[in-house]
């Protein structure tokens, strides 16, 4: 609830004037029946002035409840769509903070599920605290009073049908509470299904398994819709036996005031507005208990939001450190690291010093460590031991924005993001101009397919970038890489989709254009790094060699295995 405090603040005014609204239409209500009972009196008494009176006070109070209910209806809107719009942005910028390693602990798809469906709970439970269960106490109370007031003799009525709907709610809310809890689990599993077929949808077709995916979505669908199911029998059970009590309690009312109407004559104008207040406390509790189960799967939400947002991410940057234009020099001092939740170390005690220009090579075999170690010069994950620098200071005490503007990754999976080409690649430099974009299409190898375009950079991306192939989308996240000049470029097997030549022009042109910027290249093929001033052989999460090509040949049986294997292979 402290979250849901602190995102209310800004909205007290709202809130208090949906609050009042609350109170004036409950007030209303509450008096209705008894102005009803002011007017069966003055029909039995025949003074047609008096019900001329109370049909137009009854008619005034119908009105004000009405305009009571529309102000409070859009208090309650206004304050519960804000809430849940600055929740949902709280929550994304929150995200946007955490490191590989914090989203990996959720995953993407619960991610997407607490940004929206868990929002959109506590969305509903704002606006049932605005309006049903800030009313429901008031109605029942005041119902509750007025009841006994009205006909004092029959307070035993009220108080058993109290008794009996309050113990009978007991029993069937405590059941639906744990069904709210297992549907959101289910609708973060559905998602994941979805998002994970989608996204595979090539991979479903090419192995013919469309029936196996549509089996597994059905079955998770299909507990999804049976725990839905349960909730509705219980309300099924539930709605039929409050009504039961209530209208025992009425025909018992009823009973009494029919033997006693001779010593009572007062009780036949006070029955129909005492059967009003058990109505209305027969349905105070019946919503409110509703309210409150449902308002239950809103205070889950709450919780799982809360969870990210209290979440302290594992990979922090001081607040005080301050901007430095930092250096292509790169080091890594007895650098070991394991991936959380894993015994074996993917990286073990790594030790090398690269300087500012130097191209560097780093291949291996699957599994190797080449792209945990690339992750570690960004700073996408701290090593679990020892330190890595980049221009001379440690990363733990560098300023991000400085780190982020010297250091460049291009992924080997090519992910450009829906809009415009020029928008993709002005997240590699924020303030990029048109020659900016050309300069970098041009050493990309980019330009040959953007200048076919005849609005160029401002052709649209869709989404998942479907428009692009393979090789286009790799050209166009290495021109991103590049835009911004920086002073480290990391190329994670960026050309793996590039046919020969064009991976032949990407790499001559990234000699001649940025000159002085630090290069790592990871790559399958040796072909792709044989040129390197330096290349950094891994095996098993350790250096095991570093040298030119011609240096390794002879000296780190490692490379020269991967060698001959891969020029066996192009022989045949």
């Amino acid at each position: 609830m402290q979250i849901l405090k602190e995102h209310a603040k800004p909205y007290l005014r709202d809130i208090i004037f949906s609050i009042i609204a609350v109170i004036v239409m409950a007030g209303a209500s509450l008096w209705q029946p008894r102005l009803l009972q002011n007017v069966m009196q003055a029909i039995i008494s025949d003074n047609q002035d008096k019900v001329m009176t109370y049909g137009v006070q009854l008619i005034i109070l119908a009105v004000i409840g009405l305009i009571a209910g529309v102000i409070n209806t859009i208090f309650a809107a206004k304050v519960s769509q804000s809430i849940a719009a600055d929740l949902r942005a709280h929550e994304y910028q929150k995200i946007q903070s955490f490191s590989f390693s914090d989203i990996e602990k959720f995953s993407a798809g619960n991610l997407v599920v607490r940004m929206t469906n868990d929002v959109n709970q506590v969305q509903q439970l704002v606006m049932m605290i605005l309006q049903s269960l800030t009313r429901i106490p008031i109605l029942f109370v005041g119902a509750f009073i007025l009841a006994l007031i009205t006909l004092p003799r029959l307070w035993w009525i009220v108080i058993l049908m109290v008794i009996l709907i309050v113990l009978s709610s007991q029993v069937v809310f405590k059941q639906m509470g744990k069904y709210f809890a297992k549907i959101q689990s289910l609708i973060d599993k559905t998602n994941t299904l979805a998002k994970e077929n989608l996204q595979g949808v090539r991979v479903v077709k090419s192995f013919n398994q469309e029936e196996n995916e549509t089996q597994r979505f059905t079955d998770n669908s299909n507990n999804l819709t049976r725990v839905t199911t349960m909730i509705g029998y219980l309300f099924s059970i539930m709605i039929p036996m409050f009504m039961l009590i209530s209208y025992m309690a009425i025909g018992t009312a009823l009973l009494f005031v029919g033997r006693g109407v001779v010593q009572h004559p007062n009780d036949l104008a006070a029955i129909t507005s005492f059967i009003s207040y058990l109505m209305q406390i027969f349905f105070a509790i019946m919503i409110g208990g509703m309210m409150s189960t449902f308002a239950s799967r809103g205070f889950v939400s709450l919780g799982r939001i809360k969870a990210v947002l209290d979440t302290v991410s594992e990979l922090t940057y001081r607040s005080d450190a301050p901007e430095a234009n930092l250096s292509g020099d790169v080091s890594f001092e007895n650098v070991s690291f394991t991936y959380p939740g894993d015994d074996q170390p993917a990286l073990e005690n790594i030790s090398f010093q690269v300087k500012a220009g130097e191209m560097i090579g780093i291949v291996g075999a699957t599994g190797s460590g080449k792209s945990t170690l690339a992750q570690l010069i960004p700073r996408l994950y701290d090593p679990t031991v020892g330190d890595v620098s980049v221009g001379g200071i440690n990363l733990k005490s560098v300023n991000e924005k400085s780190l982020r503007a010297a250091v460049s990754f291009v992924l080997q999976r090519a992910i450009l993001f829906s809009g415009k080409i020029s928008d993709n690649l002005r997240q590699g430099k924020k303030d990029a101009s048109h020659a900016d974009f050309s300069k970098a299409a041009e050493i990309a190898q980019a330009a040959e397919f953007v200048n076919q375009y005849d609005d160029g950079f401002e052709h649209q991306v869709e989404e998942r970038s479907a428009n692009f192939s393979g090789g286009q989308k790799q050209r166009l996240s290495i021109a991103r890489g590049v835009v911004g000049a920086p002073k480290v470029l990391i190329l994670d097997d960026s050309t793996s989709a590039l046919d020969a030549r064009s991976e032949k022009l990407v790499q001559e042109a990234l000699d001649k254009e940025l000159f002085g910027t630090t290069i790592f290249v990871i790559a399958e093929k040796i072909s792709s790094v044989i040129h390197a001033d330096r290349i950094f052989v891994l095996d098993q999460g350790k250096l095991v060699g570093i040298g030119s090509h011609d240096e390794l040949l002879k000296s780190s049986p490692v490379y020269s295995e991967i060698y001959e294997t891969q020029k066996a292979k192009g022989g045949n």
